[in-house]
């Protein structure tokens, strides 16, 4: 255990070259007519010379075996990272398992199970979802269309290049709409 020195040498100086004064502030703001009881206490702080300095004395601990070590483990100290990897015994180290599938995934795949693989049915059973589902609203986008007709989207999107125009801007951007020749087709056959 290293303890801290406890002889100091006082040491004292002659100030050669320099010189050095010793001032006082008086920081309560008022000046030596305030201070007798006239003014407004509004003036300049006021400072005073106290002296010149002729001597400069300074206390150093004592240079000895003890004041060593002190100042040897003050500077490890100071040099040591404040951060560092270490390695751990195998037997320390804690293993976290994954996070059991989430509920909403589970759900997911459950569905996709039931649901299997879309199989590409007829085209013209293909058309006649669409075009009733086009007397429903004006406009769809793809995944809709898909949940409707149960196709594969690339199936779909072939029937619907066919019949259909895909806005790629305006207020309907990203939808698909049927071809001004297929708009209103049953009320056209019935008025034939």
């Amino acid at each position: 255990m290293v303890r801290a020195p406890r002889e100091h040498p006082f040491t004292l100086q002659t100030v050669g070259g320099q010189t050095l004064a010793v001032f006082t502030e008086n920081s309560s703001g008022q000046s030596d007519a305030e201070a007798s009881g006239s003014g407004t206490g509004t003036g300049p702080d006021k400072i005073a010379l106290e002296g010149l300095v002729v001597q400069r004395a300074e206390c150093r601990p004592a240079v000895s075996e003890n004041y060593m070590k002190l100042k040897k483990l003050q500077i490890e100290e100071l040099s040591k990272p404040l951060r560092f990897s270490q390695q751990l015994d195998k037997a320390v180290t804690t293993n976290y398992k994954p996070v059991a599938n989430h509920a909403y995934n589970l759900d997911y795949e459950k569905r996709k199970k039931e649901e299997g693989k879309r199989a590409r049915a007829d085209k013209q059973q293909v058309l006649d979802m669409l075009f009733s589902a086009f007397e429903k609203h004006q406009y769809y986008n793809i995944k809709d269309l898909v949940d409707i007709t149960k196709q594969p989207v690339i199936y779909l999107k072939e029937i619907l290049r066919d019949i259909g125009i895909y806005n790629v801007k305006g207020t309907h951007k990203n939808t698909w709409e049927l071809k001004p020749e297929y708009r209103h087709y049953q009320s056209e056959e019935k008025s034939d």
